[in-house]
């Protein structure tokens, strides 16, 4: 019997970050930007769960990238959209950087992440005392 996930976001990106750059698709300047709102639309996923935070992605959604809390030392939000939907940048211990556009209630999820962050620090400050 594994261990249960609590699911607090499952997902794609904002409906909003699609309409507004097929919009600007109209121009020719902006058609590559219209493209990659595609292809987000149709193949990129988020799962945010009490365990770790999930991006499925890249060509026909085949990539997976699976971070758990105590990997993760900073989070940036970046607000778009006049605030309806944002970007996310999680940056690991390691140095990489994961960046999750278009999401949709980013504020909140970034206070959960935040909140699972700081909650494993504290239990790992416990444990080593």
């Amino acid at each position: 019997m594994g261990i249960q996930e609590e699911t607090f976001y499952d997902g794609g990106p904002h409906i909003g970050d699609l309409i507004f750059n097929l919009l600007i698709g109209l121009t020719i300047i902006g058609l590559p930007l219209a493209v990659a709102a595609i292809v987000r639309a149709l193949w990129l996923r988020y799962r945010i769960t009490n365990r770790r935070v999930s991006v499925i992605g890249g060509w026909m959604g085949q990539d997976r990238t699976d971070v758990v809390y105590s990997e993760i030392v900073r989070v940036a939000k970046v607000p778009r959209g006049l605030g309806a939907w944002g970007d996310l940048a999680i940056t690991l211990r390691n140095g990489t950087l994961l960046e999750m556009r278009a999401i949709p209630r980013f504020r909140e999820i970034e206070a959960y992440i935040i909140e699972k962050i700081e909650a494993k620090v504290k239990k790992a400050d416990t444990a080593t005392n």
